[in-house]
């Protein structure tokens, strides 16, 4: 019965620093303590993986990269096999959005077609060069791309 109580007592204190861990770590572009960081626990489903990425966002295009991730990715995302959740932020000194997408397996994660995260990435580009008046390009060029392992 303690031994219950301690693992109760242990996935409740991961759910509360594995995410801010997480956090720390990816504002802070320590990117050699990835594989070290504490992935967030989210209801009755352990989280296998995090998918890690950063992104340039200046300051005033935050509007249109919301916008962006609302009209493309975050729809997209929902009908996804394994997909748990996501966080979006965004650090003002480098000007860098920060994505942390959890999955509940690497699998899951690894085995969506190329091509469709392709055509999502693309619908993600247009209604982000339409918000910003542009014609061409991406406005939010990847700056990184990883995963968060628990330990």
């Amino acid at each position: 019965m303690i031994t219950t109580a301690k693992s109760r007592l242990r996935r409740a204190l991961f759910r509360v620093i594995g995410p801010l861990m997480a956090l720390v770590i990816a504002l802070a572009g320590h990117d050699e303590l990835r594989d070290t960081a504490m992935a967030a626990e989210r209801g009755d489903d352990d989280v296998a993986v995090v998918e890690h990425l950063r992104i340039q966002v200046p300051d005033q295009a935050r509007d249109a990269w919301m916008e962006a991730e609302r009209g493309s990715w975050e729809p997209w995302l929902a009908q996804q096999k394994g997909f748990l959740g996501r966080d979006l932020l965004w650090d003002p000194r480098t000007e860098e959005g920060t994505l942390l997408i959890r999955w509940s397996s690497r699998d899951a994660w690894k085995g969506i077609p190329q091509e469709d995260v392709m055509a999502v990435q693309e619908r993600f580009e247009q209604i982000a060069r339409q918000a910003l008046g542009q014609s061409q390009g991406n406005p939010f060029p990847l700056v990184y791309e990883g995963e968060l392992l628990p330990p």
